[in-house]
């Protein structure tokens, strides 16, 4: 008798989902959902029409506008003419091909890679795709999901397959215990902070030990999310009880008889025993702290008690050189303490982090104080749903008695695609994902933090080590 040699939940997933495999080329993969949004498919349906092609798989296609739609004043016309026209082509294409979708008026809309896991559409085992570089939000429940260019969109939307190239495989192990006021953010960001932006091309993650075990669904959402900005392919954490507990009566998920043996199979999920990685990451839970970037990539990242590096502090030439070219950019000087850094503008939302836990923390960090007057703060939750929970546990309240402003859902001031952006030369302490030059608007200066350091920021107007922070008792 055959003994199968053990295997990782990639490999798992990836084997079960091979239509076609020929050596030295790449698999044809089944495609269990495919996401899709405004942004990356206008092309994609003009594709099917040309060549008189239909969606194969309709109940496996599910459309939602997030990138483009204004989080206030929804009921009055759009303004931004090339929002309004990517959203009335999404609206014209769904409607003729038969697809669901969520329109901004939809009790369901939200954030392409919040409301997947909350409705259920996202489940463990899964290939998901989506034309959006952050679908690995959804290998938090122990899926396999990654972002796809728009003629990749056409051909999922023709055939319900993709052609893909195997990547390696790498696992990133933290162990241990994080000290309070330490969150999921900050994981990802040391993370980031230790191999770089490159640091995970060719490879699918999963994240391992202790630390992502302790993890809510939410903050391995947030982990997962920020893989990208490692360079890996996708970012993946085994399915266990906390999995489990979290779909269990999701809309689109089973029920009864067929939840039991949904539940079953994705038992067989978690990599087995002794399963080989190409390549491993250990990290100690103590040497994550609350980390700010100060630079133009997610990788420029610091404690929140360092100082803003300086050129001179890189041995070789072309660090320097970016250093350089990063402090310009950002108007800072190397050697200031990142905690005298002063905010213009603080935003919380994003699908990396606006699910109701993000909500709660900055809400947390906010009751009974002010805002500082010099701050614009803005708090977007990731959707309809996630708006409609705060607002029952009263959260709104919290924040629009600081004097912030509590938004509709939306991908808002994580990127320049609606009317929420930076002006030249604002600074922002962000929740979002990527701090690029003009990521959120031109000439915008971005700081990623978690959501309570951002909401700590609009109270002082600078940044504060959150660890320290002053919590008015409920």
């Amino acid at each position: 008798m055959e003994v199968m040699a053990p295997k990782t939940m990639f490999e798992k997933i990836w084997e079960s989902h091979v239509v076609s495999d020929e050596p030295g080329k790449p698999s044809l993969l089944y495609v269990d959902l495919h996401l899709v949004h405004e942004i990356t498919s206008a092309q994609a349906f003009d594709g099917l029409r040309m060549n008189d092609r239909t969606v194969r798989r309709t109940d496996k296609t599910v459309v939602v506008a997030d990138h483009n739609v204004p989080t206030k004043d929804r009921d009055k016309p759009l303004v931004d003419e090339i929002a309004k026209t990517q959203l009335d082509a999404l609206a014209k294409n769904t409607s003729e091909f038969g697809l669901k979708y969520f329109d901004m008026f939809s009790e369901k809309q939200g954030i392409v890679h919040v409301i997947g896991p909350e409705q259920g559409w996202t489940r463990p085992g899964m290939i998901i795709v989506c034309g959006d570089s952050h679908t690995s939000t959804h290998g938090a429940v122990g899926s396999m999901a990654f972002g796809i260019g728009t003629s990749e969109v056409e051909h999922v939307l023709a055939t319900q397959c993709i052609w893909q190239a195997k990547p390696k495989t790498m696992e990133i192990r933290v162990d241990g215990t994080l000290a309070a006021g330490v969150t999921p953010k900050d994981v990802a960001l040391g993370i980031i902070g230790k191999i770089g932006t490159s640091g995970g091309i060719g490879h699918a993650i999963e994240y391992t030990g202790s630390v992502f075990r302790d993890m809510s669904m939410e903050g391995r959402m947030t982990v997962c999310n920020l893989s990208i900005e490692a360079g890996a392919r996708s970012g993946m954490v085994a399915p266990d009880e906390k999995t489990y507990e979290y779909l269990k009566g999701r809309e689109q998920c089973p029920t009864g008889m067929d939840w039991d043996n949904a539940v079953e199979e994705w038992k067989k999920l978690p990599s087995d025993e002794g399963a080989k990685f190409d390549t491993i990451l250990k990290i100690d839970a103590s040497e994550i702290v609350p980390f700010v970037t100060w630079g133009t990539n997610p990788a420029q990242v610091i404690p929140i008690t360092g100082r803003v590096p300086k050129p001179e502090d890189y041995p070789n030439s072309q660090d320097q050189f970016a250093v350089e070219k990063s402090l310009k950019y950002m108007g800072l000087q190397g050697g200031e303490r990142i905690q005298d850094i002063m905010i213009d503008t603080i935003f919380v939302g994003s699908c990396t982090n606006s699910r109701i836990e993000d909500i709660r923390a900055a809400a947390a960090v906010v009751k009974g104080k002010q805002k500082s007057p010099s701050v614009r703060a803005l708090i977007v939750p990731g959707s309809w749903l996630v708006k409609q929970q705060a607002e029952k546990e009263g959260l709104d309240k919290v924040f629009l008695d600081a004097g912030m402003e509590w938004r509709e859902a939306g991908c808002s001031m994580c990127l320049a695609m609606n009317p929420d952006r930076l002006d030249p030369g604002e600074r922002s302490a962000s929740t979002s994902n990527r701090n690029f030059e003009g990521r959120q608007g031109p000439g915008g200066r971005t700081h990623l933090v978690s959501p309570a350091m951002a909401a700590a920021a609009a109270i002082t107007g600078h940044f504060v080590d959150i660890r320290e922070w002053d919590y008015v008792d409920a």
